[in-house]
This record gives C-alpha cells, structure tokens and sequence, in this order.
C-alpha cells in the first residue's frame, strides 16, 4: 500500500487537514477552481504545475470535466 504524501509539505505524509484545498486569495474559502489568483494581475505566478488529476467515477461526469478544461485551455492560448 502507497502512501500518499501531503502536496504542500513533501516530506510529510497526507493527514486529510485541507489546507492544500484552501483559496491563495481567501484562507478562509475552499478553492473552487476560479482562477483569480492566476488571471489577476498581481499574480506572482501564471501557470499552475498538475501533478495528477482525479476523475469522479461517472463516465459523463469525466467527459463534461475534459470538454470543460480542452475549452479553458483554447481560450487561454487564443
């Protein structure tokens, strides 16, 4: 069995806190993926490293999301 390490602290296994899933703009906000502290332009970075992306299980689901992000990545480059 693998154990999964925390994303925000490699040396340290993942313990569920949440804090990886908290907004850069806002601590006090879940992320939910809105961008503004990439497009702003204050931002110190514009471009987000993936390491790895998990799909829900729902087949449909997983096409609507990789339709979603093949448009977002469309936009960004026109």
């Amino acid at each position: 069995m693998t154990t999964k390490m925390c994303v925000l602290n490699e040396f340290k296994e993942c313990t569920n806190c949440g804090e990886c899933e908290m907004c850069d703009l806002d601590p006090n906000k879940k992320c939910d993926n809105c961008m503004k502290c990439v497009n702003s332009e204050n931002a110190e970075f514009r471009g987000i490293q993936i390491d790895d992306i998990e799909l829900p299980d729902n087949n449909e689901e997983n096409v609507a999301f990789l339709n979603e992000l093949e448009k977002q990545v469309k936009d960004e480059e026109e």
